[in-house]
């Protein structure tokens, strides 16, 4: 807030004795202009737990009673940066316990992303001068107005071309939904390529004892038609949708980890329920081509149901339409097992009541250790998240 006299004088201003006598006439208020959507975005900001820092070169009162009129909590306590401290870890206490900053020169707003950073904090910065050009070539996520200048434009990774910071909540909220299916999909093809390499192994293994042992060596369990269609309605159209959905979830480090404490046991349990299922029924090298069918189509029906609940953990947390994915993909391949022309071409035939019935013993049992597997997984988490 600034205020400035207009006023006229019985003088010429460049006359040798002006400003003479001086008649006030108006006073001009002049008032910071604040973005409509100001307080809305850094309200967002704060629902998803973002500390918002005001930094900037101005008077720290002006600054304050900008950031005060939003209602930014430590608003209405400015600091001036000509007292901040030059310790590192001082200025790192100082930057953490208040939220708005005047004077600040262009090395000081380094060395504050840097005091952030220091503290385990990921730092994104918003500037559109020359002056920013520093901090935000240090922030995690240097963010430019597409007015800027075009030192800022280059060194930053995110130009707003609209220049409104009412739309980095737009671009968090995109960021995330990358992030979070980008790990709702691994897990799924990394759960289908660790028990399809878990099936070879233990075939090839089989090929190797039958040479040693001197017996027929087991043959892999399913046609290439198997494969296909256990993959569209576990994998392939389940991932296609979990890609495009919304997802709010807070991205968090250790993407690898999480991926890998889900789709290793769960891959391992779906390879090794699927091939004891297929042992149990499977008939010998004299088989007939009835009991081959059978014996593929129980461990397809073993692998599909344990499959159909790595896909339910996840699509965690449910709602309307992740129900009707899931229950589509299960009314998917009850049709395929119901309708007797696509029997005949994928060749299934579950009519064998003890192989089926074993089949859905198998998958029950590997429902449940998925379902353990997926909660310890969980814990451990947490437990790292506490430490």
């Amino acid at each position: 807030l600034r205020v400035l006299l207009l006023a006229s004088s019985d003088r010429s201003v460049d006359d040798d004795e002006a400003p003479g006598v001086v008649t006030p006439r108006a006073l001009v208020i002049l008032e910071q202009k604040v973005r409509e959507d100001a307080r809305d975005t850094l309200e967002y900001f704060a629902s998803q737990h973002v500390e918002v820092k005001v930094i900037s070169g101005d008077n720290a009162v002006s600054v304050g009673a900008v950031a005060g009129s939003l209602g930014l909590p430590g608003g209405d306590a400015p600091i001036d940066a000509r007292d901040l401290p030059e310790d590192s870890d001082k200025l790192a206490d100082a930057v953490a316990s208040s939220t708005t900053f005047g004077r600040v020169r262009p090395d000081q707003k380094r060395a504050m992303v840097g005091a952030l950073q220091s503290r385990g904090h990921t730092v994104a910065m918003t500037g559109d001068g020359v002056n920013d050009v520093l901090a935000l070539k240090d922030a995690d996520i240097g963010v430019s107005m597409g007015s800027g200048s075009a030192a800022t434009r280059a060194v930053a990774q995110i130009v707003l071309l609209d220049n409104k910071f009412a739309t980095l909540p737009y671009v968090v909220g995109e960021g995330r939904r990358v992030i979070g299916n980008i790990e709702r999909v691994s897990n799924l093809f990394l759960t289908k390529t660790v028990y399809s390499v878990l099936l070879a192994f233990l075939i090839g293994l089989s090929g190797v004892l039958s040479q040693i042992f001197h017996f027929e060596p087991i043959p892999y369990p399913f046609l290439p038609r198997h494969v296909t269609i256990a993959a569209w309605f576990t994998i392939g159209i389940p991932a296609f949708v979990l890609s495009l959905a919304p997802n709010n979830e807070r991205a968090r480090s250790g993407f690898v980890s999480r991926v890998m404490r889900l789709a290793v046991p769960s891959g391992l349990i779906v390879g090794s329920c699927t091939f004891v299922s297929y042992l149990l029924v499977y008939a010998g090298p004299n088989a007939s081509e009835t009991q081959v069918t059978q014996a593929s189509t129980t461990a397809l029906i073993t692998l599909i149901m344990i499959a159909l609940w790595v896909l339910a953990v996840v699509a965690r947390p449910y709602n309307w339409w992740k129900i009707l994915l899931l229950g589509g993909s299960v009314g998917g391949y009850l049709l395929l097992f119901a309708i007797p022309f696509c029997r005949t071409f994928f060749k299934l035939d579950p009519s064998n009541v003890g192989a089926t019935t074993s089949a859905l013993i198998i998958g029950g049992i590997g429902i449940a250790l998925v379902e353990v597997a997926h909660r310890f997984g969980s814990v451990l988490r947490n437990r790292q998240n506490e430490t």
